[in-house]
């Protein structure tokens, strides 16, 4: 198959520097050095579940309520577009950048890749990209050196999406993409060099670190089209995509479309379980406890072998950890929308153009849905406990037909890498306590979560 390049003509930072950029409007109210989430916390306990405010030139629709989600993301979806407009420059026109009839021609040939009932075919490669990272931790546990989980945690979501789902060994260097991406989604580096350039110092957009990451991020994709395939399977993403190529029934998608479907996924996808991982991680650690009981459930179901498809089910208090963990740092803590038209929310006037925040950690975090919610409670996920949830008030994928295409994946992934690394490891938490959160596109930890490992 035929690819092409993006063009690098454009200015690849332009998305996310704009002042009209949600992102960078927010950060004003995101400076709070312990829980950048505080102040928006004490907005909606004061203000109420839906807060008209100006930012700029902006109107800002900050909503906290699970009926007034379900309200944006399911009962009038379509008047609610989703808003990336500031990470275009690095998912270009995939689906995730899309919305209406086009979002739903591009999503269908993939879907298939996503049924549950192919999971089983993915998880003995999600298999092997945990053994291979497991080698490094057996080193890292020899020298004692301490490591950056985050980047640890991406590296390994990386590969287990090359093998699973492009049948492929990763033809980059997980390491030097995770740094891109780190560099672009901190939307503190774009404000750091829209304010040098308002000053007069001759900083340019598209220049500097930022533009650097961009530029070779555009060339990850390519790779991996290009990279010999491991086994040459014929059930696999890459192969649905490069199927919709070639299928004259949807002239849309395009090489171009195939090379920016790679990159959501690469970022995009690989990103947000990273982040889950790495804060489990962080959790378990801080409660042994929960580490122990995750050990003893993998080796009854498991014994000395690896986890299949059936052991996923059977691994409940550990899946139950990924869950919890999503609930007190959701890798996507907000979800935003644009407004297309005039719609009431609440009693309150939402006029077309309003950007509509839905903040997804203030419900996760809110006493009237969660018993002690600041608490790490795996046992709320499980038996009668997990029915008694207030609907939409748990959206770390979203809801709705936009919901994130590979959330129930990305679930398996996370369950059976943190059964089979604490199973052998027991990875010891050294940074800041608590660790403090760094609010961007996504929820990261600021300043790294830093580990030790030990090999048990």
């Amino acid at each position: 198959m035929t690819v092409v390049a993006t063009d690098t003509t454009a200015d690849p930072t332009a998305g996310q520097f704009g002042e009209e950029s949600i992102w960078f409007k927010l950060t004003p109210l995101l400076k709070d050095p312990a829980n950048p989430m505080r102040v928006l916390m004490q907005m909606a306990e004061r203000y109420g579940a839906v807060i008209p405010v100006t930012l700029g030139k902006q109107r800002v629709v900050l909503i906290s309520e699970p009926e007034f989600f379900k309200h944006v993301l399911v009962k009038n979806s379509d008047n609610y577009i989703k808003y990336f407009d500031g990470l275009k420059p690095i998912f270009g026109k995939s689906m995730i950048t899309n919305d209406g009839a086009l979002w739903q021609k591009i999503r269908m040939p993939q879907q298939p890749a996503f049924h549950p009932d192919v999971f089983a075919d993915y998880i003995p490669y999600f298999n092997q990209a945990i053994q291979t990272k497991m080698e490094t931790w057996a080193d890292l546990a020899k020298s004692g050196e301490t490591t950056e989980m985050v980047e640890q945690t991406w590296t390994l979501a990386a590969d287990m999406i090359c093998k699973a789902l492009f049948d492929r060994d990763m033809p980059f260097n997980p390491h030097v993409v995770f740094k891109y991406v780190k560099t672009y989604t901190d939307v503190m580096n774009h404000k750091s060099m829209r304010d040098k350039k308002l000053a007069g110092d001759g900083t340019e957009f598209g220049q500097g670190e930022t533009a650097k990451a961009v530029e070779a991020w555009w060339s990850v994709p390519p790779a991996v089209f290009a990279a010999d395939p491991r086994e040459e399977r014929e059930k696999t993403l890459l192969k649905m995509i490069e199927a919709a190529v070639n299928d004259p029934a949807v002239p849309e998608f395009d090489r171009q479309q195939a090379i920016d479907e790679i990159k959501q996924y690469l970022w995009a996808g690989t990103e947000t379980t990273a982040l889950t991982l790495a804060w489990a991680l962080y959790l378990v650690s801080k409660h042994p406890e929960a580490a122990e009981r995750i050990r003893k459930e993998g080796e009854e179901v498991c014994g000395g072998r690896e986890p299949n498809a059936a052991d996923y089910s059977a691994l409940i208090y550990t899946r139950s950890v990924i869950q919890e963990t999503m609930r007190l740092y959701p890798p996507v803590w907000s979800l935003i929308r644009t407004a297309a038209g005039p719609d009431e929310i609440d009693g309150k006037e939402i006029k077309a153009g309003d950007r509509i925040v839905l903040f997804g950690y203030g419900a996760h975090h809110n006493a009237r849905f969660w018993d002690e919610p600041e608490a790490f409670k795996p046992e709320r996920w499980m038996g009668e406990s997990a029915k008694k949830r207030v609907k939409y008030s748990y959206i770390p994928f979203g809801a709705g037909k936009r919901s994130c295409i590979g959330g129930a994946m990305s679930q398996v992934e996370n369950t059976l890498a943190l059964s089979q690394l604490l199973r052998r490891f027991q990875p010891e938490y050294v940074g800041p306590e608590p660790a403090p959160i760094h609010a961007t596109v996504t929820l990261t930890p600021k300043g790294g979560l830093h580990f030790r490992i030990r090999e048990r």
